[in-house]
C-alpha cells in the first residue's frame, strides 16, 4: 500500500488521479525491464534428465526392459519419478526463495498523485506521473524535467560518461518521446542516478518503452558467472566423473569379456557409475545459499547478491559507519552554545545550555531549566537550515526543539517562500537555504554544517576559530554530534554561485545526542570473539566517534582522521589500519581508499553505507552492506546486503548466519562424499570378486531417495555450533572441501563399507556356528541356508544404519577433532542452549528413521522386496545388520582419535 505524505514544497503539479494511473498500468503493464523467462516445468524436466544421474537412471530402466525385466524397469521408472519429484521440489524451494528477495529488494519511487506525495513500487509508475527525484533516487522511468534544483544525474548505465550531468528543465516539444532519445539536459531516463540536488519530472515512457529497457533486452542474453564455490565443486566433480567414466569402461569391458554377457555388464557399469557420481553436489550448491538468503531476511537484513552468501563467514574486517547503525539515529537536542554578544564569534564569554540530565561541560554555568531568548536565532535559522519537511532525524530534531521553545512570533514555512538551496558538497559540508518572507525585506539565508565549514563562510579570525574549536572538541568529548549554524541577508534576484558569496553571520553550535543501541555492545564482543576488528568511519569529529566507540566496547586504538589519511600512500595507510578502531572526518572518496587498503593486506572487507558517494566503497568491498531505512537507490543498488533496521548488530546475525550456512554445506558435502563410498564399494567389489551384484540401478534410485533429501534439508536446517562466533575467519581461499576432509570423509565411508563387509561376512559364519551347538540356535539369526537376497537385504540393513552413524558424525564434524573423552564426547551431545545434540535439528533423525521405515518396508512387501532382489530377514538378523551399522561410530571416533594425533605430531 502506498503510503501518503504532506506534498513537498516545491510541487506545482496535482499529477494523475490513481483512477488514472490505475487504468494506465493495466494499458501499460508494469514498469518492468523484462528479465529473461521463468524456466517452464517442461524445460526444467529437460534440464534434469540431462544431469548424469537421471540419465544413467533413464538408461538403466530402459534396459531392464530390453533384457524382459518388466517389473524391474517399471519399478526404477518409479523410482526415477519419485526423484524426479523430489529434486522439482527441492529446486522450487531455491527458486521461490530467490523470486522472494527480488520482491523484497524492489526499488520504490515518489510520485504526486491526488495532490499528495504518495511512495509507491517503482513498478507501478505509468506515463504521466509526477515523478519527485531527491539526491541518491534510482530514477523510475523516463521523462521531461518540470522543476530542478541543482540536479545532476550519474547516467553512466546509458553513456558510460562516469561524470554527473546537469540537468535543467525546458518546454518538451508537443508527442515528444525519449525512448529512442539520447539523454539531454531537459530529461532524464530511467535507471540513472541522482547524485545531487532534486527535481520533478513528468514519465513519458515505462517498462520495455523506455531506453533501459531497450538495453534490457541484450541484458536478459548475458549469463550471471558461476560463483567461486560452485567453481571449485564443479572442478571436484569433474576429476570424479573423469575417474568414474575411465573405470566403468574398463569394467563393462572386463566383465563382457569374461562373461559374454554385455547387457548386464553395461547395467553394472551403469550401477558403478550412479553409485561413485555425487549429483547431489549441485543441489545443495544452490539450495543453501538461496534457504540462507531467505533466513537472513528474518534477521533484518535482504540479500541482493546470492554470492554474498559465501563470503559473510569469512568477513575479518566489518567498516561501520557510526550514525544510525551503531546509534539509534533517533537525536536530541542536548546542548548549545552561542556567543554572550549578538552577531559577534570573537573570543569572549559563551553562552551554554544543555538539559539537566546530558551532563555537564566542565566550564559551562549551571544549565537554564528554559531557552533563553539568546538562543532563539539558532534554533530558528538551523530549522530555516534544514527541509521544511524534515526526514533527517538531525532536522527532525531541529524542528521539535523550535515547537517546544520558540513562540508565535518567530518565522514559519507557511510565511515564506524557499527561493533557493545549496546542497551539501564534498568541498562544503553546509547546506544553505534562501529564504523570501516578505517582499520588501532582503532574503534571508541561513546555513548548518560542520563547524569548520560554517567557520569558513563566517570567515573567523584565527582567534576565534580556536576558540569555538576548544568549544566544539568539549561538547564531542560527551559523544555529542556538533552542528554548527550561520545567517545572511540578501537583496536582489541574482543568486550567488556559491554561499561563500553571502556575508554570513556566526551564531553558534548545536549539540545532539543519538544514543548507543543497546545490543551494540554484545554485537562488537562476538566480532571480537569470532577474530573480526571493527573500524568505525564517520564523518563526526574524533572526540565523537571515540566515545561511541568506548561505549560500544571497542578495543583501544588509533584513531584515523581524513587529513591524516591524505597523507599516506597505500602500504601506510594498510600498515596504519591495523591499529586503528576510529576513522574520523572520513569523506566518502577515502571510505574507498580505506577498502582497497585492507583489502591488500589479505583481508575480507565489509562496508557499510547510505550515500550516493558511498557507492564504490559498497562495490569495491567483498560484502558492501546499504541501509534499508535511511539509504539512498544508489547505495542500495550498489551494495550485497541490505539492512532493514539499518542496525549494526543485524550484520552479526548476518555473520554468525553466513558461518553457519557455509559450515553446514561443508557438512553436508563431507556427508555426500562419504556416502558414496560403501555404495560405489558395493558395487565395485562384487563385480573384481566374481560374486553376485550387491548393487543394482533400482538399488542407487532408492538411496537417491534417502540421501537427496538428507542433505538437502536435514544439513540445511542444523543448528550453527555452538561456538561458530569463537572460531577466526574463514580464509577465502581454502577450497570448500580440502585434501584433509576428503579424506576425512573417505575414512567414514571406509568405516561403513568394512561394517557392511563384517555384516555380510560375519553374520553366516556366527549362524553356521550357532546352527553347531546344541541347542541348534541359528534360527535366532537367519534360517538356512542364506542366500544371495538374504546377504543383500543385510548388507542394506547395515548400509542404512551405517547412513544413520555418518548424518550424526558428519554434523559433528567440528566437535570430531577435539579429544575423545568423556567430557567431550558430552560437550558434543550438548548444544543450542542445553539441548541434547541429536535433537537441536529434529530433521535429521526423522530422516534416518523414515529411511530406516522405508527400507523395512521393502524387504517384507513381496512387491518391493522381489524387483530389488531381497528377502524377509529374522529379528535376529535385523538386530545383527543394526549392531553392525552402529559399530562404524566408535570406528569414526577412533579414526578420528587417530587423525587428531597424527595431525599434532
Amino acid at each position: 500500500m502506498a503510503a501518503d505524505h504532506p506534498p513537498d514544497h516545491l510541487n506545482i503539479a496535482q499529477g494523475l488521479t490513481t483512477a488514472q494511473a490505475r487504468t494506465r498500468l493495466a494499458q501499460d503493464g508494469p514498469n518492468e525491464v523484462t528479465r529473461g523467462t521463468r524456466r517452464s516445468v517442461w524445460r526444467r524436466l529437460a534440464d534434469m534428465l540431462r544431469q548424469p544421474m537421471f540419465a544413467l537412471l533413464v538408461a538403466a530402466a530402459l534396459l531392464y526392459m530390453l533384457l524382459g525385466d518388466l517389473t524391474e524397469g517399471l519399478t526404477l521408472s518409479v523410482f526415477v519419478l519419485a526423484v524426479l519429484v523430489l529434486s522439482f521440489y527441492q529446486e522450487g524451494r531455491s527458486e521461490a526463495a530467490i523470486e522472494a528477495l527480488r520482491q523484497l529488494t524492489q526499488a520504490q519511487a515518489r510520485v504526486l498523485r491526488d495532490g499528495r506525495t504518495q511512495q509507491i513500487p517503482a513498478s507501478e509508475v505509468v506515463a504521466g506521473d509526477s515523478l519527485l527525484l531527491s539526491e541518491g533516487d534510482r530514477v523510475a522511468a523516463d521523462g521531461w524535467l518540470l522543476q530542478a534544483n541543482n540536479l545532476q544525474v550519474d547516467e553512466s548505465l546509458l553513456t558510460g560518461e562516469s561524470v554527473a550531468v546537469d540537468k535543467r528543465p525546458t518546454e518538451p516539444l508537443p508527442g515528444s518521446d525519449l525512448s529512442n532519445q539520447p539523454p539531454s539536459a531537459c530529461c532524464v531516463h530511467g535507471g540513472t542516478f541522482v547524485v545531487r540536488g532534486s527535481g520533478q519530472l513528468r514519465v513519458t515512457a515505462t517498462g520495455m518503452r523506455s531506453q533501459i529497457g531497450q538495453i534490457g533486452l541484450a541484458l536478459n542474453q548475458v549469463r550471471e558467472a558461476d560463483t567461486p564455490l560452485q567453481q571449485q565443486t564443479a572442478r571436484l566433480v569433474r576429476v570424479l566423473a573423469s575417474l568414474v567414466g575411465v573405470l566403468c569402461v574398463v569394467l563393462v569391458l572386463t566383465l563382457g569379456w569374461r562373461t559374454g554377457q554385455w547387457v548386464p555388464a553395461l547395467l553394472s557399469g551403469i550401477a558403478l557409475a550412479m553409485a561413485i557420481l555425487p549429483e547431489e553436489y549441485s543441489v545443495i550448491l544452490t539450495l543453501f545459499p538461496a534457504m540462507g538468503a531467505r533466513r537472513l531476511t528474518r534477521e533484518g537484513v535482504l540479500t541482493r547478491h546470492i554470492n554474498a552468501i559465501e563470503t559473510l563467514g569469512a568477513i575479518s574486517v566489518l567498516c561501520t559507519d557510526k550514525t544510525g547503525t551503531l546509534t539509534q539515529n533517533r537525536m536530541t537536542v542536548t546542548a548549545m552554545a552561542v556567543p554572550r554578544m549578538a552577531d559577534s564569534a570573537e573570543p569572549g564569554d559563551i553562552l551554554q545550555w544543555r538539559t539537566p540530565d546530558a551532563g555537564q561541560i566542565p566550564s559551562s554555568p549551571t544549565p537554564e531549566p528554559t531557552l533563553s531568548e539568546a538562543f532563539h536565532p539558532l534554533i530558528e535559522h538551523a530549522i530555516l537550515a534544514s527541509a521544511p519537511t524534515p526526514f533527517d532525524p538531525m532536522e527532525t530534531a531541529f524542528h521539535a526543539m523550535g515547537q517546544d521553545h520558540l513562540n508565535g512570533g518567530h518565522r514559519a514555512f507557511g510565511e515564506g517562500q524557499l527561493v533557493q538551496t545549496y546542497a551539501l558538497s564534498p568541498s562544503l559540508k553546509a547546506m544553505s537555504h534562501v529564504w523570501q518572507f516578505d517582499p520588501h525585506d532582503p532574503h534571508v539565508v541561513s546555513a548548518k554544517g560542520a563547524p569548520e565549514a560554517i567557520m569558513d563562510l563566517c570567515h573567523l579570525s584565527p582567534a576565534a576559530r580556536q576558540h569555538w574549536l576548544a568549544c566544539v572538541a568539549d561538547m564531542a568529548s560527551q559523544g555529542l554530534r556538533v552542528l554548527a549554524v550561520a545567517h545572511s541577508r540578501f537583496d536582489g534576484q541574482s543568486y550567488p554561485d556559491s554561499p561563500h558569496d553571502f556575508d554570513f553571520v556566526w551564531l553558534g553550535l548545536i549539540g545532539l545526542t543519538d544514543p548507543l543501541r543497546p545490543e551494540i555492545p554484545q554485537a562488537v564482543a562476538d566480532c571480537q570473539s569470532a577474530g573480526i576488528q571493527v573500524i568505525v568511519i564517520t564523518g563526526d569529529f574524533p572526540a565523537t566517534a571515540q566515545e561511541i566507540a568506548r561505549q560500544a566496547g571497542l578495543p583501544d586504538g588509533e584513531t584515523l582522521t581524513g587529513e591524516a589519511l591524505e597523507g599516506l600512500d597505500a602500504v601506510a595507510l594498510g600498515e596504519r589500519l591495523r591499529q586503528v578502531t576510529v576513522c574520523a572526518r572520513i569523506s566518502p572518496h577515502q571510505k574507498l581508499r580505506i577498502v582497497q587498503a585492507l583489502q591488500a593486506q589479505g583481508h575480507v572487507v565489509a562496508m557499510t553505507g547510505d550515500g550516493v558517494n558511498d557507492a564504490p566503497a559498497l562495490k569495491a568491498a567483498h560484502v558492501g552492506i546499504a541501509m534499508g531505512a535511511r539509504g539512498t537507490d544508489v547505495a542500495r543498488e550498489a551494495a550485497d546486503l541490505v539492512l532493514v533496521d539499518d542496525n549494526f548488530a543485524s550484520i552479526v546475525r548476518g555473520i554468525r548466519l553466513g558461518r553457519r550456512i557455509f559450515g553446514n554445506l561443508q557438512k553436508s558435502m563431507q556427508y555426500i562424499f562419504a556416502i558414496h563410498i560403501p555404495i560405489a564399494g558395493m558395487a565395485l567389489v562384487p563385480m573384481l570378486m566374481g560374486w553376485p551384484p550387491l548393487m543394482l540401478p533400482l538399488h542407487v534410485a532408492l538411496l537417491e531417495l534417502v540421501i537427496d533429501p538428507t542433505c538437502a534439508i536435514a544439513f540445511e536446517q542444523e543448528p550453527a555450533d555452538p561456538d561458530v562466533m569463537q572460531r577466526p575467519p574463514r580464509d577465502p581461499r581454502t577450497a570448500l572441501f580440502s585434501a584433509q576432509q576428503i579424506t576425512w570423509a573417505a575414512g567414514q565411508g571406509l568405516c561403513v563399507l568394512v561394517c557392511v563387509g563384517l555384516s555380510i561376512g560375519m553374520t553366516p559364519a556366527l549362524g553356521a556356528w550357532l546352527a553347531q551347538g546344541p541347542h541348534g540356535a541359528s534360527w535366532l539369526i537367519q534360517g538356512p541356508p542364506w542366500t544371495e537376497e538374504h546377504l543383500r537385504s543385510m548388507a542394506f540393513v547395515t548400509l542404512i544404519t551405517g547412513h544413520g552413524v555418518l548424518v550424526f558424525s558428519s554434523r559433528s564434524l567440528t566437535r570430531l577433532f577435539r579429544p575423545v573423552g568423556t567430557r567431550a564426547l558430552r560437550d558434543a551431545n550438548t548444544a543450542q542452549g542445553g539441548r541434547l545434540w541429536p535433537l537441536a535439528n529434529p530433521t535429521a533423525p526423522v530422516f534416518v528413521g523414515l529411511a530406516m521405515g522405508l527400507l523395512a518396508l521393502a524387504i517384507h512387501w513381496p512387491w518391493l522386496a522381489e524387483p530389488m532382489q531381497w528377502a524377509p530377514l529374522s529379528p535376529m538378523a535385523w538386530g545383527m545388520a543394526l549392531f553392525w551399522g552402529i559399530l562404524s561410530w566408535p570406528l569414526m571416533l577412533a579414526l578420528a582419535k587417530c587423525q587428531q594425533t597424527f595431525s599434532q605430531a
